[in-house]
């Protein structure tokens, strides 16, 4: 192997989230605190990764009656998403963890499924949204009370802020899912 090689193949963090020496932020929680942590975040930066590509998808492909009262939410909720990534990845650096390095990660992470179908009726898309935005919820509330046991609260007020926007797009999503006629 030659040397470059080798600083490559040392250079790539360990499957546990811990940074490599020159990457490890100095940070009063222990190795096993941030060890937890990272474990934690990184799968819902994958998550939101998957989400913001199947918004995204949903985005284009809608059709129907309300196609531009869903067209235009799928881009917001797809934004939200994606405004939310960079401060969970920056919260992992911050405490001495790495984070999602390649699409490769994403997928081994991610628990939200892929949605390759060609065609997606819109009352299908609301309903395949739903579900994983409770998704995103169990596993937000999940990381929040570690997030608390483990002594890092600025990381615990980032969580929470997404599970309260994690909560809305669900609100808005089920209220969609409604219908509207004939409620009494």
């Amino acid at each position: 192997m030659n040397t470059k090689t080798e600083k490559t193949e040392k250079a790539r963090p360990s499957s546990t989230g811990m940074a490599p020496r020159p990457l490890a932020t100095p940070t009063d929680l222990t190795a096993q605190e941030v060890q937890a942590v990272t474990a934690a975040i990184n799968p819902l930066i994958a998550d939101s990764i998957a989400l913001y590509v199947k918004l995204k998808n949903f985005h284009w492909h809608v059709v129907g009656s309300h196609f531009r009262d869903y067209h235009l939410m799928f881009d917001e909720h797809a934004d939200e998403i994606l405004a939310s990534l960079d401060p969970l990845a920056e919260r992992v650096r911050r405490i001495g963890g790495t984070t999602i390095r390649s699409m490769g990660h994403v997928q081994e992470l991610t628990r939200v499924e892929d949605d390759d179908d060609e065609f997606v009726t819109p009352d299908a898309m609301i309903n395949r949204l739903i579900k994983d935005n409770l998704h995103m919820a169990k596993q937000l509330r999940s990381a929040i009370e570690l997030t608390e046991e483990k002594r890092d609260m600025p990381t615990n007020d980032l969580l929470m802020e997404l599970l309260d926007a994690t909560e809305k797009r669900i609100w808005f999503l089920h209220e969609i899912s409604q219908g509207g006629e004939n409620m009494e």
